[in-house]
């Protein structure tokens, strides 16, 4: 992946993708789950209508307003300031709405205060996101759920491209670290389609080096790729027992 060019965060582990080239992740962004199947998914775990959700590592805010079209409130929370203001740009004047600047370990919520924990590809990729697990099981409400979505690293195309890059990503030991925190895990197939190879390209070179990056443009003919999430859910229990 590319060098990130900024002063690091502590607590924060920076998102070379979004950060560097957030107006080529907004493609992306449109481009991501173009049959929906995500969201249908999500849904079918924990429908959010009338419900408090907070979005963590909600980066410059794109799927804010999908829950707040159904939502009673929506929090987005992201560590890194300029996405937080494009954020709040994105949804200035949505109801119901408000994003704040803090990282996924110290949320700046009250305990008890969400029915749903949303995180999109953003720090729960297992061993190590220990810190921001004990935080969503804070501010969860008794019968709260903490939805994490993530590329399934073991899918190919996607998965074959991002081990090719990032050897030490091992797949199992990612399922066992959920597995062992109890969380039921989904496996979400669907579609990244982009309106040109122009585009297409553009995102690859922001996701992967420059030579994964040319092997995936290779192997992806056309203006589509198809691409499989692992959506990891878990139910805070209503009584004294925690997971």
């Amino acid at each position: 992946m590319r060098a990130w060019r900024e002063k690091q965060v502590p607590e924060v582990t920076p998102s070379p993708n979004i950060w560097n080239w957030p107006e080529v992740y907004e493609a992306e962004n449109h481009a991501q789950d173009a049959v929906g199947a995500l969201w249908k998914a999500l849904r079918a775990e924990r429908d959010w209508a009338g419900l408090d959700v907070v979005d963590v590592g909600c980066g410059d805010g794109f799927h804010l307003p999908v829950f707040a079209a159904t939502a009673r409130s929506v929090v987005g929370v992201e560590p890194h300031e300029p996405l937080a203001e494009r954020a709040r740009a994105r949804t200035s004047g949505t109801p119901g709405v408000d994003v704040r600047v803090a990282p996924a370990q110290r949320l700046p919520l009250a305990d008890g205060s969400v029915d749903l924990l949303h995180a999109r590809t953003a720090y729960f990729f297992g061993p190590g996101c220990e810190p921001g697990l004990a935080e969503a099981e804070r501010v969860l409400r008794p019968g709260g759920t903490i939805a994490i979505v993530d590329l399934d690293t073991a899918s190919p195309p996607y998965g074959d491209w991002m081990r090719a890059d990032a050897p030490q990503i091992d797949p199992g030991t990612i399922e066992s670290f959920f597995s062992r925190h109890h969380f039921t895990s989904t496996t979400v197939p669907t579609l990244w389609r982009f309106h040109d190879r122009q585009t297409l390209e553009a995102v690859l070179r922001i996701e992967f080096s420059a030579k994964t990056a040319a092997r995936a443009a290779a192997e992806s003919p056309g203006r589509t790729i198809p691409v499989t999430y692992r959506l990891r859910t878990r139910t805070k229990p209503t009584g004294l027992l925690a997971p």
